[in-house]
């Protein structure tokens, strides 16, 4: 278990937000805030081998599910907590809904379902980061241009950006640890499976123009282990679909969890 880096900000019943793969938690830090200003104590967490918290060699979701368990009892957050999670943080949000029931009220899950991903759809994105050659980039730009030989989004390069800091030598360096997540990347995509379902309410969220969550998802595969969750589709967003539609991802968790 890890003892995981978080930024805390409002008071009320908390909320601990998960980003995903690749991400850190300033990704959701806006909507952190409004949540805060509306009444929750925003928990925003860094998962293992991401932003400031922890490396490891090891990456898998009965570990992050531990290591967000270790954050509960570090902050004695009750029973009346909502977790919410987005895409490898989702599927972190669910291992720990199903292995510690008792230790939440409510899951919100933003586009990821609990099935099987053979993750080829990083292959791009694996390729541009472990390109970058430090000892050739004197800036951002330099660090961008590299990516960009691998990975033609704008906006995906800048969320990767985000991972780029100084160390002590004025070098560049990535925040994610980089090898680990490489080598793991199979198990990123498992399946999240579990012995008995989770019966507390769920509200699972989807991109409408993302695949992450298909219809056979929403008709067989999220009931299964969540027989009381609700899917909600907004549309014209994709799998960033919190960045994308900040407002409808704002009112549908406000909705689904009150104050």
């Amino acid at each position: 278990m890890l003892q995981l880096h978080f930024r805390e900000m409002g008071q009320g019943a908390p909320l601990v937000i998960l980003h995903g793969l690749f991400g850190t938690l300033d990704n959701w830090q806006t909507l952190a805030r409004r949540w805060a200003e509306a009444g929750h104590r925003v928990l925003l967490v860094d998962l293992r081998n991401h932003g400031r918290s922890p490396h490891s060699p090891d990456h898998s979701y009965d570990l992050m599910a531990e290591d967000v368990r270790g954050l509960f009892d570090q902050l004695q957050l009750g029973p009346d907590t909502t977790v919410l999670g987005h895409s490898m943080g989702g599927k972190v949000a669910m291992r720990f809904a199903l292995d510690y029931p008792a230790r939440l009220a409510r899951l919100v899950v933003v586009d990821i379902a609990p099935r099987l991903s053979d993750m080829r759809h990083q292959d791009q994105i694996l390729a541009g980061l472990n390109a970058v050659d430090f000892t050739q980039c004197a800036n951002r730009q330099d660090a961008d241009d590299a990516l960009a030989r691998h990975i033609s989004s704008f906006g995906v390069r800048q969320f990767l950006l985000k991972n780029l800091y100084r160390q002590d030598d004025n070098t560049f360096a990535w925040r994610v640890n980089l090898p680990v997540l490489t080598a793991e990347m199979l198990n990123i995509g498992e399946e999240i499976t579990g012995e008995s379902p989770f019966l507390k309410p769920a509200l699972f969220i989807r991109g409408g123009t993302s695949d992450y969550i298909s219809s056979e998802d929403k008709l067989y595969g999220i009931p299964a282990l969540f027989p009381n969750s609700q899917v909600e589709t907004i549309l014209d967003a994709g799998h960033w679909v919190h960045a994308e539609k900040p407002d409808e991802v704002f009112g549908l968790v406000q909705a689904f969890v009150g104050v």
